[in-house]
């Protein structure tokens, strides 16, 4: 590994707590020294690292509380530079682009921007590893269209366009353009070349074109200037080179692992219905929560009866508990108590659980789900996450420390994961 010159090369903010795990797993795969913050910390950095990423809860707020909390982490970001130098800003969102006609993908991409003076900037979401990709400005989840997949059953952000450009244009008030697989395939020169012609018709956002890792790592170089670079996690693994640093497996080390095993599911992706069905399958116990159970503030209630299932359990191996639905199952809830109100109610209830199993001696512990893993996140009070060994493209083992020894969690986006993945993780950290 070259020499480096200490302090901060790459500051991150990442639009909710599954995709910032995402992205620092893909850094310290390639080389970088990673720390993962929960929310904005209110110290200086005291380490010597390379990347910082810090995870909000924003993806689905307001608009205008996205801003302001990605300004925030922004400005916490600058000041951690080196010799006043700023490090470069990586806005970072899912790889499908879990957005709406008013944001927030657009609407903070454009704070940054001008919070950083700058006039232009990528936008990508492609991570091949995990079947997103992005040809011709449209978004591919596995072999199909986007808004083919299952995501335009999303409760939240039903994806229900997969043209790119058409979608951070609704967004934004800036131009959006298309850098595409043939400038990409061409590498740097190329790049630089489209980014010019972007401009000079001003085009301010432009969505890029990657099909293949090899995508990805051509765009690198071009993006070594941009001050703001906004994507998925998939462009992180072009960027590290950037700073001359190659990969280490000794950056992925984590303490031992001890304790129970257990797993919570808030997600209602295809994927993690899959998931679930696949760990009921093995004979795992799993107990599911009903949203409409936890209304007229029965939610305590059903957190205690859940503890109480699991407690006699988890000696006996991992247990799962669950409110994933299949889409008309949760269309039906959010009918009876609105769709802000039903999510409330199972992230309160599912992070009540997490905490619940942790004081029962659940030392590893599965989250699915992107909402879900904040707010357990969020009711564990952890600040810090140290990134760990992968268990499937963008979902890494991670490490919680505290003064009686610390958790090991891992932060499972919905869409992430094969079929096996909760019985899969926990062999990782035998």
């Amino acid at each position: 590994m070259s020499a480096l010159k200490p302090g901060l090369k790459l500051g991150c903010i990442a639009d909710d707590f599954t995709g910032a795990t995402d992205l620092a797993n893909n850094l310290v795969r390639s080389g970088m020294r990673v720390v993962q913050t929960i929310g904005v910390p209110s110290a200086p950095l005291a380490a010597d690292v390379d990347a910082v990423v810090v995870a909000l809860k924003s993806r689905t707020i307001p608009a205008t509380e996205a801003i302001a909390q990605s300004l925030e982490a922004l400005k916490w970001l600058q000041a951690q530079g080196h010799n006043g130098q700023s490090p470069q800003i990586y806005f970072k969102y899912c790889s499908t682009f879990d957005s709406t006609p008013e944001g927030n993908i657009g609407p903070v991409t454009e704070a940054l921007m001008d919070a950083l003076d700058t006039d232009f900037t990528i936008a990508t979401p492609a991570f091949p590893d995990n079947g997103r990709t992005v040809f011709k400005g449209y978004l591919f989840a596995g072999n199909v269209l986007l808004n083919e997949s299952g995501m335009q059953n999303h409760p939240l952000t039903p994806m229900t366009d997969a043209n790119l450009v058409r979608v951070m244009q609704a967004q934004t008030k800036r131009k959006v353009g298309l850098i595409d697989y043939k400038a990409v395939a061409q590498g740097e020169a190329a790049i630089y070349e489209r980014i010019a012609a972007l401009r000079a018709e001003g085009v301010g956002v432009a969505v890029v074109d990657a099909t293949s890792n090899a995508d990805l790592l051509l765009l690198g170089p071009a993006l070594k200037d941009m001050p703001l670079v906004t994507a998925g996690s998939g462009v992180a693994i072009g960027l590290p080179a950037n700073f001359g640093l190659q990969p280490s497996q000794q950056a992925s080390q984590l303490p031992a692992a001890g304790g129970l095993q257990a797993v919570v599911s808030g997600s209602c992706s295809v994927a993690t219905n899959a998931q679930v069905a696949h760990f009921k399958a093995t004979g795992r116990p799993a107990r599911a929560i009903d949203p409409a159970s936890l209304m007229h503030g029965q939610s305590d209630a059903v957190v205690k009866d859940v503890l109480a299932w699991a407690a006699p359990l988890l000696k006996d191996g991992p247990v799962l508990v669950y409110s994933t639905a299949e889409p008309e199952a949760v269309k039906q809830v959010q009918a009876q108590l609105g769709v802000a109100e039903a999510g409330a109610l199972v992230e309160h209830a599912l992070a009540a659980v997490a905490r619940g199993l942790v004081g029962l001696g659940v030392g590893q512990l599965v989250v699915a789900g992107g909402e879900t893993s904040g707010a357990c996140v969020q009711a564990l009070g952890i600040a810090q996450l140290q990134i760990g060994p992968q268990i499937d493209p963008g979902v890494p083992w991670c490490h919680a420390p505290s003064t009686t020894g610390g958790v090991h969690i891992t932060l499972k986006s919905g869409n992430f994961g094969t079929e096996d993945f909760f019985s899969k993780a926990f062999t990782v950290l035998a």
